[in-house]
């Protein structure tokens, strides 16, 4: 059989009958925009109350800096609560768009932002989770109000750090190790889903095969 022959038997299963059933069963994703709603506002509250915190810090800052009273170590470590506040914010926000890209419907900014399976919504929301680790380290130490807490403080966030990054290597290799079996099967998966509305997936004799399989003649 050759490849266009192929195509032809993968298009014509795209389009067989779904079952009632397999339909409601698809629909039940959109109970995800619940999830989404609330996790972007949030994403928006913090995005809000990191804005009004800068505000108030910047004045506060210059009034002591008027007064002669202005603290280096003090306004950094405020301004890196800010800091913490916009990355928290963040995260929030690119779960709510990524879940809605997944379940819901694509969207160029998650694909812009390297978010296309859930695999890559683990690993961008852990890239963040590590910034703000390091940020809150960074605030601890800044004050280095107690030497041997703050060690243990960096010590302990350490092995956590170390953790989600042997989490996200680990789920970065299962995702390549998937993908390597069938490149296609989530492209056309998408595409039937969000844009030919299609709940349910048909497998194919060429998926079964594997995509080692040489054609035949």
């Amino acid at each position: 059989m050759t490849s266009t022959q192929k195509r032809a038997t993968v298009e014509q299963n795209s389009t067989a009958p779904h079952t009632p059933f397999s339909q409601s069963i698809g629909r039940t994703r959109y109970i995800v925009l619940l999830a989404v709603a609330a996790v972007l506002l949030v994403a928006v509250s913090l995005f809000l109350l990191g804005t009004l915190q800068a505000v108030l810090s910047t004045w506060h800052a210059w009034s002591r800096v008027l007064q002669g009273e202005l603290g280096s170590t003090d306004l950094t470590v405020e301004f890196l609560e800010i800091v913490s506040v916009m990355l928290k914010a963040v995260v929030f926000y690119i779960i709510g768009v990524g879940l809605y890209s997944l379940f819901i419907a694509p969207l160029n900014l998650t694909v812009s932002l390297g978010v296309e399976t859930l695999a890559d919504l683990e690993g961008k929301v852990v890239s963040v989770v590590v910034v703000i680790l390091g940020v809150t380290f960074l605030e601890h130490f800044i004050r280095w109000e107690e030497p041997l807490e703050t060690l243990q403080f960096g010590g302990g966030l350490a092995l956590v750090v170390g953790a989600l990054v042997l989490f996200q290597f680990y789920s970065h290799r299962v995702t390549e190790e998937q993908q390597s079996h069938n490149p296609d099967v989530q492209a056309r998966a998408k595409r039937d889903l969000f844009q030919a509305d299609q709940e349910e997936h048909i497998i194919t004799e060429a998926q079964i095969a594997g995509p080692n399989r040489e054609s035949d003649p």
